[in-house]
Order: C-alpha cells, then structure tokens, then sequence
C-alpha cells in the first residue's frame, strides 16, 4: 500500500497540473484558429495552425503601443514598490515606533477596499487636482506608477516584513560596531540577505500591475494605455474578435513568464524565508 502511495500522489498532480495548464493552452488554440472555425464544433487537437492573428497583433503599432506602456509602468511601478516597501519594512522591523503594529496594520487595510471604491476620487485628482497648466496627471505614465503604489505598496510590506523580521538584528549591531553607517547596514548587510524576498515582492507587483486592468481602462485614454485595456478594443457592437483577443493574451503571457524565469530561484526561497525553524 505504501508503496502505492507515491504513484497516486504523481497522478493526482499530473491531473492537477493538467487542469491547471489547460486554460492556456485552451487560449493558445482559439488564438491559432480563424474565425470561421471558432463558432464550429470545437476541437481540443490543432489539426492546421492559423499564425495571422498574431501577425495582425506584432504588425499593429498602437498595440506596441499599448504594450510598451504595460512594460514602462509594471516594471517602474514594480521597483518602485518594492524599494520603498523594503526601507519601509527595515524601518518597522529595526525601530522602536510608537504604534508600528497598527501602522502595519492599517497599511495592508487600503489593500482590503475594491478599486472600484477609489474610482471616482482618483479620478477627480487626476483631471481637477494635479494639473499644472496644460498638463494633466490623467492618461501620464507616471500617473499609473504612482496609483498602482496606493495598492501595491500596503502588500508589499506586508509581504516582505517577515523577509527582514527574519534577519538577525545581530548582524546590525556587529556591522554598526566596525563602524558601519545605518546606510551601509541597510545597503551591504539587509539587502543581500533579503534578496529572495524582495525577489518575491518585486513578482507580485509586477504581476499585480501588469494584469490591472479597471484603473487603467479608467484613467488612460492613449499615451499610457496598457495593453490589458487594449483586450476591450476587440468586443464592439458588430461583433467580437476572439482570435486576436485570444493572441493578444497569449502574448502578454510571455513578459511574465520571462521574469518568472528570472527570479525562479528565489521565489521558493522567499516564501519561507523567515518562517520558524524547530
């Protein structure tokens, strides 16, 4: 019996995997399909490949566009996050704050309310308040950098404070003690050693800011349009373009699974960092 358990245990995550992994590649053959072919009986075999959605997709310069901004602004808003909430955490984790447990709890409470709830208050600085002239913070780069901070941020600290609870405030003190400035602790002692969870943090928020898709679709109308926004450009009134919608997500796919690949390493190593060792 024993030695069964093993074999059931490779099936049921070989069909967990399965059950995962199908949705993608479910996408992947409605976007390889025309769309004569897509209101047929479906057909989980591709039996002829259709590569001129994608080709419509790479040709189309607005979707570049669109996609360009997606990389500028996750990837901006990623690093931007993640050191701030790294300096944030070291301040909770190495200080004694008055009241830093409501602090730290009252940060990861904006993380609780819907963006829906912000909507319209954001939207209202961003066209009345922050205008300096001609220009607006609305449809600005910089604009959604600074609002995905308003939710990225709370969870950030939230994740990456048991990171830096988890490094011995020894190690400060014998650096302060060579005579090491708190800059330095921070710069040559911290960081390195909270690499895996920061590389976990740096992840989600990209992930978190790259999928966004209310607050853009709300705040941007050209010049930062994110690519997630460009999906509802396909539904209209006369019909809807699955195949190329279907490519699109396909492709937005693989700046994502290029980062996961470049910090693969440290994820597992980050969501364990810090837990407790019997």
């Amino acid at each position: 019996m024993r030695q069964q358990r093993p074999i059931l245990y490779l099936l049921l995550w070989l069909l967990l995997s399965l059950l995962t992994l199908f949705p993608i590649y479910w996408l992947f053959v409605i976007s390889v399909k025309p769309a004569v072919d897509l209101f047929t009986t479906p057909s989980l075999i591709l039996d002829t490949v259709y590569w001129k959605n994608y080709v419509n997709v790479i040709g189309n310069e607005t979707l570049r566009g669109y996609m360009i901004n997606s990389l500028i602004i996750s990837t901006s808003n990623a690093l931007l996050v993640t050191v701030l909430a790294f300096l944030a955490c070291y301040a909770l984790s190495r200080f004694d704050l008055a009241g830093k447990e409501n602090i730290f709890f009252w940060t990861i409470t904006n993380r609780m309310a819907p963006a829906a709830v912000f909507l319209l208050p954001f939207y209202l600085l961003f066209t009345q308040v922050f205008t300096f002239g001609d220009w607006k913070l609305y449809d600005t780069k910089i604009g959604m950098i600074l609002l995905y901070c308003t939710f990225n941020l709370p969870f950030a600290i939230w994740t990456l404070r048991p990171t830096i609870d988890g490094i011995p405030k020894e190690l400060d003190e014998a650096a302060t003690v060579d005579g090491a400035s708190t800059w330095q602790v921070i710069h040559e002692v911290v960081f390195p050693l909270a690499r895996p969870g920061l590389a976990v943090t740096f992840i989600l928020t990209w992930v978190f800011a790259w999928n966004e898709f209310l607050l853009a679709a709300t705040l941007t109308s050209f010049n930062a349009r994110t690519i997630t926004t460009g999906l509802s450009e396909y539904v209209t009134t006369t019909g809807t373009e699955w195949g190329t919608m279907a490519a699109i997500a396909v492709i937005t796919l693989i700046p994502a699974l290029i980062i996961f690949s470049m910090v693969q390493r440290h994820i597992v190593a980050g969501l364990t960092f810090g837990a407790v060792k019997e």
